[in-house]
């Protein structure tokens, strides 16, 4: 019987803010680029499958004052045109470095030894916020024989460069516009967020900070930055005891996990469980007729079917059962994590289930 893990929530402890929620405005952005890895010991893109891949090496060439005479036939097996990816932390400046990841987008086999030439970090804007270049490092690697056999561990043509990107520009923020700091919490709880304002207040005064909704909690700061960070250095570190998560069954059916909150309850009901195992076993007979007959040797089939029907108690759960109690009557009855699935997906049918089911 494969193993059903059933975890359910402890009691909820106080956490800092800077855990629970973020500061509207204050977030990271997502750049992306395009360029040419070179060095490739033979791995790289086949130019007859990817004409980009020459194009963008002839317009690279003539910025150097090169030109490819036309009708040439290049086979660049040593470059791979790549996807290049990176993070721009709020608040970073020109001349700090971002670690890259870089992809190929072609049939190169492995960008493992190359470099990145020089590429443009892009943002939504279309501004250039930062520029990479510098050797990958890849984890994966590819092995293959004369014979076409081949071996491949991990993923090859993804590689990573880090402090591969200088930051080039600022992205604003409003964080020193002077306007009231916003905090957002991470998972939408309107008790959290009542809590987290109660707090503030509770140390700096009343009316400093109001929850806007189950999200928000607007707080009054000061206007010069300095004094801004300084105030939000305080505010981060204050701690929040979270509201508690509502009653949920979480089912995860590609893995047979089942999580189970602490507040899900059970009205009174009956469960019994079985299983109707079918068994068919198929024997041949072989029929010989008796000597100087005129008979035919044949082959007989002799079919074997068996019916196994488990026989489980029934078990009953009292009103306002708690979540040990449903773990322990199930486990008595020795339920599968798929028969379990069943079990609860019939609770919740029929109504008795108090909490909200979901499959992942």
């Amino acid at each position: 019987m494969a193993l059903t893990l059933l975890v359910f929530c402890a009691e909820v402890s106080a956490e800092r803010i800077k855990d629970i929620a973020s500061v509207a405005g204050v977030r990271s952005n997502q750049l992306i680029g395009y360029g040419l890895v070179v060095g490739l010991d033979g791995t790289g893109d086949q130019t007859t499958q990817s004409p980009f891949t020459t194009q963008s090496f002839n317009n690279m060439l003539k910025q150097f004052g090169i030109t490819v005479p036309e009708g040439t036939r290049m086979q660049m097996k040593n470059v791979a045109a790549v996807m290049i990816q990176a993070d721009l932390p709020a608040f970073s400046k020109p001349g700090q470095k971002l670690d890259v990841t870089v992809s190929s987008i072609s049939n190169a086999k492995s960008l493992r030894g190359g470099s990145l030439l020089m590429s443009e970090l892009k943002g939504l804007d279309g501004k250039t916020y930062a520029v990479a270049q510098g050797s990958l490092v890849v984890g994966g690697f590819g092995v293959e024989g004369g014979d076409g056999s081949n071996i491949t561990v991990n993923v090859p043509s993804v590689g990573r460069i880090p402090g591969g990107a200088f930051v080039e520009r600022v992205v604003p923020n409003s964080f020193a516009n002077g306007q009231p700091i916003v905090f957002n919490l991470h998972q939408a709880d309107f008790t959290t967020a009542n809590r987290l304002a109660t707090a503030i207040n509770d140390m700096l005064g009343p009316d400093v900070a109001r929850p806007m909704d189950a999200v928000s909690v607007r707080v009054n700061a000061p206007v010069d930055p300095a004094q801004r960070v300084d105030f939000l250095a305080l505010l981060e570190n204050i701690e929040v005891k979270p509201g508690e998560e509502p009653a949920r069954v979480v089912i995860n059916s590609r893995t047979g996990t089942i999580v189970v909150g602490q507040h899900v309850r059970v009205s009174p009901v009956a469960i019994t469980h079985g299983s109707l195992t079918v068994s068919i076993s198929e024997d041949f007979d072989v029929s010989q007729p008796a000597p100087f007959s005129q008979g035919q040797t044949v082959v007989t089939p002799d079919s074997n079917i068996e019916v196994d029907e488990e026989i489980n108690p029934m078990f009953k759960f009292a009103p306002g059962a708690t979540l040990e109690d449903i773990v322990k009557s199930v486990n008595n009855v020795g339920a599968s994590p798929a028969d379990l699935m069943a079990i609860l997906e019939a609770l919740k049918q029929s109504g008795a289930l108090k909490a909200d089911l979901m499959v992942i």
